[in-house]
């Protein structure tokens, strides 16, 4: 991993702007929020029923993987965000995966933006724990996108990921890896094992999960990452 040095400017450069409100906002109805026609960013926004809309909540940004779409990503963590009392955004890429893998950053870091504006301008959040969570290549660009926005993100969840890349450092966000022993996907020994030893010399906190299993994210995956993030089941 390359020495901390200050962000670029930009969506090339991966860095988010939106910011959680200081002041309350009015809220939304507990369920799923599609994005509206011509919003700017596509995907979908979960509110689970047992949170108050006075006070300020857990929030996750999560990052589906390749051919996948927010609205299944939202569908697939809906239980477990419900019963740790999490919301979830899922957005979905531009094209079939995240842009860092086809024209680089700048398209996808935008609509995000977008996404995340909104939902701040809306929700109450709780800026101590702001999440970024992926599946597979999802968890890369997640790792990625911690790495370059951890004034923002206060917790990584990457889960089963391949790679990462560093337009920018900053900040120092938790990061949390889980893998399937058994992944032909994305095989563990090139992968998380060699990742997560880049990231602790890097002096970033970093816990790191196996599991029994192949390239999946199960209801025990998802609980554990809601756990370590601090978000106990409720």
């Amino acid at each position: 991993m390359p020495e901390r040095r200050h962000p670029g400017s930009g969506y090339a450069a991966a860095r988010l702007l939106a910011r959680p409100r200081r002041e309350s906002a009015a809220g939304l109805p507990a369920g799923l929020h599609p994005a509206a026609q011509n919003a700017g960013w596509e995907g979908v926004l979960f509110v689970p029923e047992n949170i108050s809309p006075a006070a300020p909540a857990p929030f996750m940004l999560a990052l589906h993987g390749a051919t996948g779409d927010g609205e299944r990503m939202a569908n697939r963590w809906r239980e477990a965000a419900e019963r740790h009392g999490v919301i979830v955004l899922a957005p979905s890429s531009l094209e079939r995966t995240w842009d860092v893998l086809t024209t680089g950053y700048g398209p996808d870091v935008a609509r995000i933006d977008r996404a995340l504006a909104e939902a701040f301008a809306k929700l109450n959040v709780d800026t101590s724990r702001v999440y970024i969570e992926g599946f597979s290549d999802g968890a890369s660009y997640a790792l990625s996108l911690g790495l370059a926005n951890g004034d923002l993100f206060t917790h990584v969840i990457a889960n089963s990921p391949g790679f990462f890349t560093v337009p920018a450092l900053i900040g120092k966000p938790r990061f949390l890896f889980t893998h399937g022993t058994e992944d032909t996907v994305l095989p563990i020994a090139r992968t998380s094992r060699l990742l997560v030893p880049q990231f602790q010399r890097a002096g970033y906190d970093v816990t790191y999960h196996e599991f029994e299993g192949g390239h999946r994210l199960t209801d025990e995956i998802m609980a554990l990452s809601l756990e370590w993030a601090g978000a106990p089941a409720r």
